[in-house]
């Protein structure tokens, strides 16, 4: 069949239709080579492509995302058209290069050339892409002029644009102005509505479309897992993959949903899923590959997370996947590990980026690789040609913070070329905790006072240092406060996941069937520890109370609730994994520490910041935290 296009080429004089024939089965048959051919024989024979000629030409250039090449050819004709201008447009917003498709269409509209119905979802594409919302604005006026707004590609584009640029309620009123709806129109405004977190709305149009496709459900599966909503997305999931939605998951259902399993530290429930894209085909998706470790790493199985990723081959290790193993390896305060990947990347001709600066060194401050640390963060710009941003000097901030450098922790907040935020002020005062240093304290908390006026967290580790040093007066003068402003300390939960269920647990919980079992357990608990060395530190009882009192609510603190249920739910010799959502308590790091060597078990702990790998009477942490 290719004979036939390519013998009007030996014709003498070549037919420019002949040409633009061959342009256009080539761009179908993804043949880039022949196609530099034939141009080549064009060149020879001093063919000088048309407007039609130079648009078929840039389709099939800009399908392998030739941009250069399609720049040439366009500037090299003298009389455009419409068509033409679409073609490029149409190439140069699917190569990525949005800035290039709204040069092009400044252009072609100082011209004089009218935009189609062609032109103008491209156009709205890149305006979307680069949060362009005037230009977009200025594109839907035209629209409406020309009674393209009633195509259902413009409309469609219309919404897409307005949501991506944060403008939901506009993108509504696109949508219940268009008398057809398509596929796109539904899924981008659903989209839209979850990513802002209003799902009811999204759920309202989810439940009303005609016809649910993999992108439908998906945006509402992705809206609820990025929300923190990981039972609704979970439980979404498991009716997208019942056999009566007619819809099976794509890749990026997967990806989107298993970080509704991370979240949630779900280890069974991403297993499942896991053997479920696997059954199906998409666990050799990098893509795939890259959320697997991060939910495996995320579910406190740092074993699985570097199995998975060492399965992946060197040549396909794209720098998603690296980042997400380092920074599962900072995580899980494996500092040194972080480090030699690191060096694994750069010896693989990977450039890293910010997100493999963040990983980096927040595994140096997990693990008190504070010389290392420092030097990474120097020569992030002069070598690897990565700007630190806010994220890096919190990192560092937290290095010097943790090794008892406060001076020079805040020398470096206060020598930033940048205004510090809420992470890098709750870096010192995190700090100043461990050191119990009052001075640096009160500076940090009222800078974060003022940066985050709603964090109940920050009132209530400055009490809490108050309340060790036994400066009750100033104790109460921050509960005032809180309540002055009808703020309420975020009560501190643990979970534990048996039998594929999560069971929560509240400090000073009764409520849970077990709850007579558990206490059981704990109250006989001390004694054993006891015997083993363990001295209650009452000073996480930050109540004006007696000691016997102290040692009593330190008792029912949740992390040991959910201990306790694991010891006496499951079988010997499994590991139990505990998640919570503030930092450890100190005196349960020690209790958990003589737990795991009594009952012989491995626990593993995921707090807010990092986890704690409890076995045989020490930490993974090396009480480094």
């Amino acid at each position: 069949m290719l004979e036939s296009f390519i013998k009007p080429l030996l014709e003498t004089p070549p037919y420019i239709v002949s040409y633009a024939q061959i342009y256009q089965f080539l761009t179908a048959k993804k043949s880039l080579f022949l196609g530099k051919q034939v141009h080549a024989k064009m060149i020879l024979r001093g063919v000088l492509p048309n407007a039609f000629l130079a648009a078929k030409m840039i389709a099939m250039y800009g399908s392998y995302g030739e941009v250069s090449y399609v720049a040439k050819l366009f500037d090299r004709i003298t009389q455009p058209s419409v068509f033409l201008y679409n073609s490029v447009v149409r190439a140069f917003t699917n190569s990525g290069c949005c800035g290039k498709t709204l040069e092009v269409y400044y252009r072609m509209h100082f011209l004089g050339f009218h935009a189609d119905h062609f032109t103008l979802p491209f156009v709205l594409k890149s305006c979307a892409e680069l949060f362009r919302v005037g230009l977009g604005e200025c594109v839907h006026g035209i629209s409406l002029r020309s009674g393209l707004e009633l195509d259902v590609y413009v409309g469609s584009s219309l919404i897409n644009m307005y949501v991506k640029c944060g403008k939901v309620r506009e993108g509504r009123k696109v949508f219940d102005g268009m008398s057809m709806r398509d596929y796109p129109a539904w899924n981008a405004l659903i989209a839209g509505y979850a990513k802002a977190g209003l799902f009811d709305f999204a759920e309202d149009l989810f439940w009303r479309m005609p016809n649910r496709n993999i992108v439908s459900w998906t945006a509402m599966i992705s809206g609820y897992s990025q929300n923190g909503l990981a039972d609704e997305a979970l439980r979404l999931f498991d009716e997208m993959t019942d056999e009566c939605s007619g819809v099976k998951p794509n890749w990026v259902t997967i990806v989107s949903v298993l970080p509704a399993c991370a979240h949630s530290a779900a280890l069974e429930r991403g297993r499942k899923i896991h053997s479920y894209a696997s059954a199906i085909g998409l666990d050799s998706n990098l893509n795939v590959q890259s959320a697997l470790i991060a939910m495996y790493a995320k579910c406190g199985s740092l074993t699985d997370a570097e199995y998975y990723f060492a399965r992946i081959r060197p040549s396909e290790k794209h720098l998603d996947a690296w980042n997400t193993m380092i920074t599962a390896y900072a995580s899980h305060g494996k500092g040194i590990e972080a480090v030699s990947l690191f060096e694994d990347m750069i010896r693989a001709g990977v450039q890293p980026d910010a997100i493999t600066f963040t990983g980096l060194l927040s595994g140096c401050s997990h693990s008190g690789l504070v010389d290392v640390g420092l030097e990474y963060f120097h020569r992030m710009s002069s070598v690897y040609f990565v700007e630190p941003c806010l994220e890096h000097f919190a990192c560092v901030v937290d290095i010097l913070g943790r090794a008892g450098r406060l001076v020079e922790a805040y020398n470096l907040i206060s020598d930033m070329p940048m205004q510090a935020g809420g992470s890098i002020w709750g870096a010192l005062l995190a700090a100043s905790r461990k050191h119990r240093n009052l001075e640096f304290a009160e500076i940090s908390a009222k800078k974060l006072f003022v940066l985050e006026p709603n964090n109940t967290g920050n009132y209530v580790l400055l009490s809490n240092m108050y309340a060790q040093a036994g400066m009750w007066d100033e104790v109460n003068n921050i509960r005032t406060q809180l309540k002055f402003h009808g703020m309420k300390k975020t009560p501190g939960y643990s979970w534990i996941e048996n039998n594929g269920k999560a069971h929560f647990f509240l400090g000073g919980d009764k409520s849970h069937v077990s709850a007579k079992e558990i206490y059981t357990l704990l109250e006989e608990l001390p004694e054993k520890i006891k015997a083993a060395g363990y001295i209650p530190d009452t000073s996480f009882a930050l109540h004006d109370i007696s000691e016997e009192e102290k040692e009593d609510n330190l008792l029912a603190h949740s992390e040991k609730l959910a201990v306790a249920y694991g010891l006496i739910s499951t079988s010997p010799g499994t590991i139990l994994r505990v998640t919570k959502n503030l930092r450890i308590c100190g005196d349960c790091h020690t209790a958990i520490k003589y737990i795991s060597k009594i009952y012989g078990r491995e626990i593993i702990v995921r707090d807010v910041n990092r986890f704690h790998n409890f076995r045989d009477g020490s930490c993974s942490c090396g009480d480094y935290w």
